[in-house]
């Protein structure tokens, strides 16, 4: 008997391009139940790492900011209540004109946004304009706010503003500074933080020099992450390529590099939180960004899309499935194939206890491609309950009812953590960006009355923004750099090679495939 492949699963991830986008509709699922946004826990954590200073204004507990519908409550019982352009019911903001919503972002004297409407506003803003056109205005009316009143209050009009500018601008570095790769942001951010830096508060001055070295670590950071990334994409080979030049016999596998594996479930984490740990949250929109109506300059779509390290990541998901199909095909025995699928049910079992559902994911689609699950002798020689489990927890039916059941369950034990392993949540990515996908198409970004659809962005602010709590967990593993230079850079088989070592393996079934591997070692080996 081979395995029972009762919910076996092809999934086709995300594939993006310069032109495209995000091509969503590539991840194939059970979508027949629609979708259900993952319910976000309290988000205090998002910002854990901005300390708020005690000089800077105070806003509203994180806990209290978002309701089970997904936006505010009686945090805006102020005096813009009455601001023209914006519109309110019971309390909540639902919508306002752009200028109106930029205004509610720019602190004066007497007012300070809430940190919602900030990670709201900056997030969906670039849906509508470019982030450095929206510095550009904030800066002008930071300034404007400083010469409300008469020359004699200046002094004691910058003491009170200056610490609220300030603080924007430190969010604005530090939840999204990506941003400030653009020089002309550099510039607008330069130019304001001098004016703070130049008053006669020594305490504005470090303060501003603290936030743009911390900008500028981070910038430095994202440079080098990336270098690493094109030097991995530039050395990598297929595998049949150094097979024809290597011996079999004399190459690793993943097995002498990692024999324990629970080891290469924890450094699969590492990769996973290093990965994810890099993608900005602004990266979420600018995937699925479209042109505004009421946009003219073309160039603003093309110039916001902007998702490389989100793209990186979708591209380490296909890696690692790869990865797994390979290291199963490889071997030429049969009990070291069926050996080798133990293994990675071990692994994918502790990638699910870690918390480390995108492994988990990557490594199941692995088993279940086609060259792999057609090995029907090597999957009879293998004790399939446990795989059998982990499927079930996968189960794509009732829009993935089972994963999104023990993803809150991990996201709640994150809450509760009492060590840094308890807080992982890495969530199957390719799910969470169908989800978004479903959220920003299935509303308008503008009503018909040309305002900003602003109940649209809390949800979806909501959605990010406990990515963002997840992302920012440590690794507590210790770091094995020779078992993740072999996850990062051996060589993987192609599908081609893929199905032709399926078959050197277990031999053809029928005449498709007999006349497909006959074209493989044709095309691939050079035999007839």
């Amino acid at each position: 008997m081979g395995r029972r492949n009762k919910t076996q699963v092809h999934f086709h991830f995300a594939v993006f391009s310069e032109s495209k986008g995000i091509n969503v509709s590539a991840i194939s699922f059970d979508a027949r139940a629609g979708t259900r946004p993952i319910k976000t826990a309290s988000i205090q954590r998002c910002f854990q790492n901005i300390h708020l200073r005690e000089s800077m204004p105070q806003t509203p507990p994180f806990s209290a900011m978002f309701d089970s519908s997904g936006y505010n409550r009686n945090l805006y019982q102020s005096a813009e209540d009455s601001c023209g352009g914006l519109y309110y019911h019971d309390n909540n903001l639902l919508s306002g004109s752009l200028e109106a919503l930029i205004q509610h972002l720019v602190p004066n004297v007497d007012y300070y946004p809430d940190r919602t409407y900030i990670f709201t506003f900056l997030l969906s803003s670039r849906l509508f304009m470019h982030p450095y056109e929206l510095m550009a205005k904030v800066c002008h009316l930071c300034v404007e706010h400083q010469r409300l009143s008469d020359p004699d209050g200046d002094k004691n009009q910058m003491r009170k503003i200056a610490p609220k500018i300030l603080q924007l601008l430190t969010e604005w570095t530090e939840t999204f500074p990506y941003d400030f790769r653009d020089e002309r942001m550099m510039r607008n951010l330069k130019d304001l933080a001098h004016r703070i830096a130049s008053g006669e508060e020594q305490t504005y001055r470090k303060n501003v020099q603290q936030m743009m070295q911390c900008l500028i670590r981070k910038l430095a950071a994202l440079s080098q992450y990336e270098e690493v990334l094109a030097k991995i994409s530039s050395t990598s080979t297929d595998r049949l390529t150094v097979l024809k030049t290597k011996p079999q016999s004399i190459q690793r596998d993943i097995i002498t590099v990692c024999s324990d594996p629970y080891t290469l479930a924890q450094q699969l984490t590492h990769i996973e939180l290093e990965r994810l740990n890099y993608i900005g949250p602004e990266e979420f929109v600018q995937a699925f960004v479209q042109k505004d109506p009421l946009d003219n300059d073309k160039s603003c779509y093309s110039d916001r899309k902007k998702t490389r390290n989100l793209e990186a990541y979708v591209e380490w998901f296909n890696r690692l499935s790869y990865l797994v199909a390979t290291e199963i095909c490889m071997p030429v025995k049969k009990k070291h194939r069926a050996r080798m699928i133990e293994y990675f049910i071990d692994v994918a079992r502790e990638c699910f206890n870690i918390g480390n559902f995108n492994s988990l994911m990557a490594i199941i689609s692995g088993m279940n491609m086609s060259p792999v699950s057609r090995l029907k002798k090597t999957w009879a020689k293998v004790k399939t309950a446990k795989f059998d489990i982990l499927e079930h927890q996968m189960d794509p039916s009732s829009n993935f009812y089972n994963y999104r059941t023990a993803l809150r369950g991990a996201a709640q034990r994150s809450l509760t953590a009492h060590s840094s392993r308890e807080k992982i949540v890495i969530p199957f990515f390719s799910l969470l960006i169908k989800d978004i996908y479903f959220l920003n198409e299935g509303c308008a970004n503008r009503l018909p009355n040309g305002h900003v659809n602003f109940e649209k962005f809390w949800e979806l602010a909501k959605q990010v923004s406990e990515f963002m709590t997840w992302k920012q967990v440590e690794c507590p593993f210790e770091r094995d750099r020779k078992i993740l230079q072999y996850l990062l850079t051996v060589p993987v088989f192609s599908e081609d090679a893929l199905y032709l070592a399926s078959y050197e393996s277990e031999g053809p079934e029928n005449h498709i495939e007999k006349d497909r591997w006959k074209s493989l070692r044709s095309s691939l080996l050079g035999r007839v």
